[in-house]
This record gives C-alpha cells, sequence and structure tokens, in this order.
C-alpha cells in the first residue's frame, strides 16, 4: 500500500532523511519513535508532499502508483491524510466548513453533526479553525477533519503531544475508529503510521511495527512495544550511538 525506497529529502538545501526505507500494508499501523529534531515529522512532509521538503533520491508509492513528483492536492485526492502536531489557526474559515471540504460532498448537516458530537466540538463548530482552541480541542478538530476526509493512509504526527489524559483517551479512540480497528486487518481500507516521542499514544493505539529515526535514518525495526520499552530503559542516546555504529 505504502512503500519508501531509499528516500534521501532535503529542506533548504540541507539534507535530513538518508536512505528511509519502509513498507506499510493494507489495514496495518505502523509507528515511528525518535527524539526531537530527528526527522519524523519530515518523513511524514515529504509522503504527503509539501513542497519545502524536496525528494533528493529515492521512491515514494501508495497503492502501487509513484507518487514522488505529485503535487499535495494530488496525494490527498489519491487517499492520503494527515494531522499535524502543530496545526496552524485558519482566521475566516469556519470548523464547520472544513469539516464540509473534508467530506467532499459525500455528506450532509447531520453527519457533520454527528462527527462534532463524536469528537467533543459541538459548541466549536462556528468558530474559526484552530482560534483560540486548546491543545486537546486542536488534536480532536484534527481527527474530526480526518474522520471526514476518510483517507485510505492516515500520517499522524505526535497526536498525544500537548494533550491531557483525559483528551489522550479520547484521541485513542478517534484513531482507533479511523484505523478501523475494530474490523480484521484483512477488511480494513485505511492504514496508519503514526510518529510520536514519548509512545503514549501505544497505550491507547496499537501497532503492527515500530522503527527508530535517529538523525535522519531509520536505526531499527521491530516490536513497536519492545522498542519502547527499550527507549524507557536506556534512552535514544542509546539508539543515536547504535546507529552511529552501524552507518559509520
Amino acid at each position: 500500500m505504502l512503500e519508501i525506497k531509499h528516500l534521501a529529502v532535503a529542506v533548504e538545501g540541507r539534507e535530513i532523511l538518508h536512505d528511509v526505507t519502509m513498507k506499510i500494508g493494507v489495514g496495518e499501523t505502523h509507528v515511528l519513535f525518535g527524539p526531537n529534531g530527528s526527522g519524523k515529522t519530515t518523513l511524514l512532509a515529504a509522503i504527503m508532499g509539501f513542497p519545502k521538503y524536496k525528494v533528493t533520491a529515492g521512491s515514494i508509492s501508495f497503492r502501487g502508483k509513484n507518487i514522488t513528483k505529485l503535487s499535495l492536492d494530488e496525494r490527498a485526492r489519491l487517499g492520503i491524510g494527515m494531522s499535524f502536531q502543530r496545526p496552524p489557526v485558519v482566521r475566516g474559515v469556519k470548523t464547520r466548513d472544513m469539516v464540509a471540504a473534508c467530506l467532499r460532498g459525500r455528506g450532509d448537516g447531520e453527519i457533520i453533526e454527528r462527527l462534532a458530537e463524536k469528537t467533543d466540538l459541538t459548541d466549536f463548530m462556528e468558530r474559526e479553525i484552530n482560534y483560540g482552541f486548546s491543545g486537546g480541542e486542536i488534536k480532536r478538530s484534527e481527527m474530526m477533519q480526518l474522520l471526514a476526509q476518510k483517507p485510505e493512509l492516515a500520517l499522524l504526527d505526535e497526536p498525544e503531544s500537548g494533550v491531557d489524559l483525559e483528551n489522550i483517551a479520547l484521541i485513542g479512540s478517534l484513531i482507533n475508529e479511523l484505523l478501523e480497528k475494530d474490523c480484521p486487518i484483512v477488511d480494513r481500507k485505511c492504514m496508519g503510521l503514526i510518529i510520536t516521542h514519548t509512545g503514549h499514544i501505544l497505550d491507547y493505539v496499537d501497532a503492527r511495527t515500530g522503527y527508530v529515526m535517529c538523525q535522519g535514518r531509520i536505526g531499527c525495526e521491530g516490536d513497536p512495544h519492545e522498542i519502547l520499552k527499550n527507549i524507557k530503559q536506556k534512552g535514544y542516546e542509546e539508539c543515536t550511538q547504535c546507529l552511529v555504529r552501524r552507518f559509520h
């Protein structure tokens, strides 16, 4: 479903990602760990197709199609969606109108109201997007838009960041709904790539495969809970040292 081969990505002329390779199958959820500044967000932005992130080597394929040179809007139409760690405030656009746009004519006001109720944002629908929202409210708004979009690939950037315990439980539930966790994996249409620094999201959302990224490289791949256990015991410094030994 998603295949990344030997990907290198530069931002403003500086290479951030080096030789990144991963594959995510239909219905699978993978999680990418890493310290701050390791390149995790750069990978999601490159998959999504933000112009600032220039692919200098390798390729990105989605559903068997090479999307490396496609624009952001073309990738969104193919079924790729992303929630941001720090989404922008959008003045002049109501939250309701954004959700309606994400539905792309597939629903009406009743569906919007159900989504608002599900995400506990009923009182926010007439407000400008993210204007004056708390961290938890912003993350719930992001999830509401993704649930409306129904992407086949959901890219989730630090969904637990800046969120209290009450909100993270709800956000975890919304992610599970988005990724169709209540269905057998063979029946799921959506797959996910979640990036996290702390790993707290794994208390609420199960993942099939984990990776550690340090210094723009994938250092290891395996069971996400075992990886997280090792990170908690030894910290990311041990991962960085392991990566240095491996590539130097």
